[in-house]
């Protein structure tokens, strides 16, 4: 690894990794650190290129942050935590179950997408068309350079199928809101796909574990206790 990972830890017991999604940072989960620290360690990354973890050299893609999640665990001497992912978060931690089942106990996957196609077509286009602008700029432009990366990871990734997701066998937790930005048909698809999931969907947009903590949280702890409820909704 090429890099020194920022990591926020709070908390006692199983490892609990958080992964934050595109653009943001660890600190998008303070709700999270706050409410989950009590019965769990709680580690928040910043990943490669975001917050306080620099760029370096190695591939900005969705593998190599799963590379860099390998890295830091094994730094960290962390054998198999529960990885919790949002958004780009659960497409790093899907991409890490797949490529390291053994080092994943429980996944809770939070408006993930198997593809972009799966981003709704009124969040995605102006997506698409930031990145095509920036990308004009990106050879002479640090700052363009930076955008059209980040933009990049949502329009060329990721690409997985959901045959791919019967390969993992962690029990799973998939969780996005009524109006997230993942199309409902998709998040129900990837938590189908998978052989040991159960779906959880509430009340609100992609961003619940922000703006709805309470409810987010004692989702996640219900999981993680061993609920075994396959799906229910709030509100």
């Amino acid at each position: 690894m090429d890099i020194e990972q920022y990591a926020v830890e709070q908390g006692q017991g199983a490892p609990l990794l958080l992964l934050h999604g595109n653009g943001e940072s660890s600190d998008y989960f303070v709700h999270q650190l706050e409410g989950l620290s009590g019965q769990y360690r709680v580690i928040a990354l910043d990943t490669r290129g975001h917050g306080r973890t620099p760029r370096g050299t190695a591939p900005f893609t969705i593998d190599q942050f799963a590379d860099d999640l390998l890295a830091f665990l094994d730094q960290r001497k962390i054998e198999r935590p529960h990885i919790l992912g949002f958004s780009d978060g659960a497409n790093i931690a899907l991409a890490f179950a797949l490529r390291y089942p053994q080092r994943v106990d429980k996944l809770i996957l939070n408006g993930g997408n198997l593809n972009p196609a799966g981003i709704k077509r009124r969040v995605q286009l102006p997506i698409e068309l930031g990145y095509h602008f920036v990308r004009r700029f990106a050879a002479k432009s640090p700052e363009a350079m930076r955008h059209m990366e980040l933009l990049g990871l949502m329009v060329l990734e990721p690409n997985l199928s959901p045959a791919c997701l019967s390969k993992i066998q962690a029990q799973t937790l998939v969780i996005a809101g009524t109006r997230d930005m993942v199309k409902d048909r998709h998040t129900r698809l990837i938590a189908a796909s998978l052989p040991n999931a159960r779906l959880v969907i509430l009340k609100g947009d992609h961003f619940i574990a922000n703006k709805r903590p309470a409810e987010f949280n004692q989702a996640v702890l219900n999981f993680l206790a061993g609920d075994r409820r396959k799906e229910q909704m709030d509100g």
